[in-house]
């Protein structure tokens, strides 16, 4: 037999779940955020530095300055150990694997709140929120096995986006913050 008591403490396990998922999903965005702005950074220094060799040798070839050689050779070596980091390291194909993350993350953390809607409407049984709330865990499991590890930049700026300061611990005033009006507890 289903008590409010059960269906409370159930539902806030859910509301946590939801909270962590948003975290999570915020976080992976903007890791994919941080990676491609280094990204466009590393291959426009690339560039700038390829036009500096490039005019250096011209100007060392065609002109009689062997400084400009010197600067030149410096410049190209900098940019073999550019395009050596370049190449070991793919930033692009790191920040799209954050953004593939956070597209599955996105749609558990809709399921969740979809899940709260059904709860609060009185629209599921306990038995049915249990399933659903075990069915969306080993979802995300699943889903976590493969996602890159985030870092603590991209965690910073989650929580500056989500205008939120604790980690991973969520107050009703901080969940509804994230919650439509109706499903808001400071509603009831």
């Amino acid at each position: 037999m289903e008590t409010s008591s059960q269906r409370s403490i159930i539902e806030e396990q859910i509301r946590e779940c939801f909270g962590r998922t948003v975290w999570t999903h915020k976080t992976h965005e903007k890791c994919a955020d941080i990676l491609s702005f280094r990204q466009n950074f590393l291959k426009i220094t690339q560039i700038v530095i390829s036009g500096l060799v490039t005019t250096g040798i011209f100007a060392s070839v065609f002109g009689d300055s062997s400084w400009l050689a010197i600067v030149a050779a410096i410049l190209s070596f900098l940019l073999t150990l550019l395009n050596t980091f370049v190449k070991n390291y793919d930033l692009g194909a790191l920040a799209q694997k954050h953004i593939d993350s956070a597209i599955q993350i996105w749609n558990i953390r809709e399921n969740y709140l979809s899940l709260l809607t059904d709860i609060q409407s009185n629209t599921i049984s306990i038995e049915q929120i249990i399933e659903r709330r075990d069915l969306y865990q080993k979802e995300l499991f699943e889903i976590y096995k493969g996602t890159p590890r985030t870092f603590s930049k991209a965690y910073s700026k989650a929580t500056k986006a989500l205008k939120e300061c604790e980690e991973l611990t969520f107050s009703d005033s901080e969940i509804d913050i994230l919650l439509p009006k109706s499903l808001r507890k400071s509603n009831k």
